[in-house]
């Protein structure tokens, strides 16, 4: 497991630099990078044996095999659960909080978990406000 927390780490890009100030926005920007990641580790890898499983298969939906491609967390037996390669601690330090808050919002390790960034304030903020805005419910 320690060999794998250091990738994993390497897949958060901490900071976003992405000028999206929407979720949405930004995942349709990720989209077809992922999607071209997802095509070379499948070209390059796509034959190569995982145990009884190829890299095929896990990408293909998982029928019947005991393994799956996930980044966005790992939960290690000594280490705790990481969330896009960062600890508990390291998402505490790191993810913005609301002003005057001491901890960071769900909106934010949300957004972290889906792009892998850490996001700024403001795109944080946004992922809180389009909740805010579907949060009403009808009148029965």
């Amino acid at each position: 497991a320690n060999r794998i927390v250091p990738a994993l780490a390497a897949l958060a890009r901490f900071k976003s630099t992405s000028s999206a100030t929407s979720l949405k926005q930004r995942v349709e920007q990720l989209i077809p990078e992922k999607a071209a990641e997802v095509k070379e580790v499948k070209q390059k890898y796509g034959d190569r044996v995982l145990g009884e499983t190829t890299v095929n298969m896990a990408y293909g939906g998982m029928r019947g095999i005991k393994g799956m491609v996930w980044d966005t967390s790992l939960l290690d037996a000594d280490e705790g659960i990481r969330f896009r390669g960062l600890s508990i601690p390291e998402v505490q330090e790191q993810l913005p909080k609301p002003k005057g808050a001491t901890e960071t919002t769900p909106e934010a390790l949300f957004w972290l978990l889906l792009t892998g960034e850490t996001p700024t304030q403001a795109q944080a903020q946004s992922v809180t406000d389009e909740l805010n805005a579907r949060a009403s419910l009808p009148d029965f």
